[in-house]
């Protein structure tokens, strides 16, 4: 009786499957700690600054308002972006539960930190000047009530997300992790939405930049609840046995 056998050509085609599953793996963390190149790298430059203690200039008045916030946003901004990216290799994830767990409890602590010495430096630090060309400098009323709902949103996104985790709803403990990481990581983006205030002098003024800012975390939201969306349409058509709908491929 005939019996199929597998053929050299079967194992090179698992194993170019496994290899490029391997890579898009680490897709999703490689870019996500690429979006945080420019900010990790402007807050150790201020961190070099203050620790030097600089000249105080109007454009760096700010930071030295309330100096220790800064330091702390930094680093425990730096950790949650770094690490919080691993978050996003699932295979890595699920051959070291362990690690999974310990990173998590650091990432909710490094969050937490971020979030509400963020959420300090926008009350205490100094007034903008509406001059010169930093975009720091035209700070208005509508980007402070910005700053202080994303700062808060950040913060009540862990907290749902632990609290999610201790009823071992691992689905809402996702979502609400992820939403968090949006807002924390939304310095990366900004740095794209500026590029038409550098791009285009005339445009500079409040409204720019409360805009740019805005929009910064605006698309990172955007993107998190696809994701969610998506990898919750993914967990039920496994779950019923079903292909995808078009929509959501």
């Amino acid at each position: 009786m005939w019996a199929w056998k597998p053929y050299s050509g079967d194992f090179a085609f698992r194993k170019f499957k496994m290899s490029f599953n391997t890579r898009a793996n680490w897709l999703i963390p490689t870019a996500l700690i690429a979006l945080s190149v420019v900010p990790i790298a402007g807050g150790t430059l201020r961190l070099v600054q203050l620790g030097r203690g600089v000249e105080i200039t109007p454009e760096s008045a700010r930071f030295f308002a309330a100096p220790l916030s800064v330091v702390m946003h930094i680093l425990s901004s730096v950790i949650y972006c770094v690490l919080g990216a691993f978050q996003f290799a699932p295979g890595f994830r699920r051959r070291n539960p362990k690690w999974h767990r310990s990173a998590g409890r650091v990432l909710v602590l490094g969050g937490l930190i971020a979030a509400l010495t963020g959420l300090w430096m926008t009350l205490v630090h100094p007034p903008a000047t509406f001059v010169g060309e930093l975009p720091a400098s035209f700070d208005g009323r509508f980007l402070y009530v910005i700053r202080l709902l994303a700062g808060s949103t950040m913060a009540l996104s862990l907290y749902l997300g632990v609290a999610a985790v201790l009823r071992r709803n691992f689905a809402q403990h996702e979502a609400w992790m992820i939403r968090a990481y949006a807002l924390g990581i939304g310095a990366g983006t900004q740095v794209f939405t500026h590029l038409p205030w550098f791009l285009f002098p005339g445009i500079r003024g409040e409204l720019a930049r409360t805009l740019c800012m805005g929009a910064g975390w605006a698309i990172n939201i955007a993107v998190a609840e696809w994701f969610i969306s998506r990898r919750s349409s993914i967990k039920l058509s496994n779950d019923l046995g079903q292909p995808l709908p078009k929509a959501t491929r």
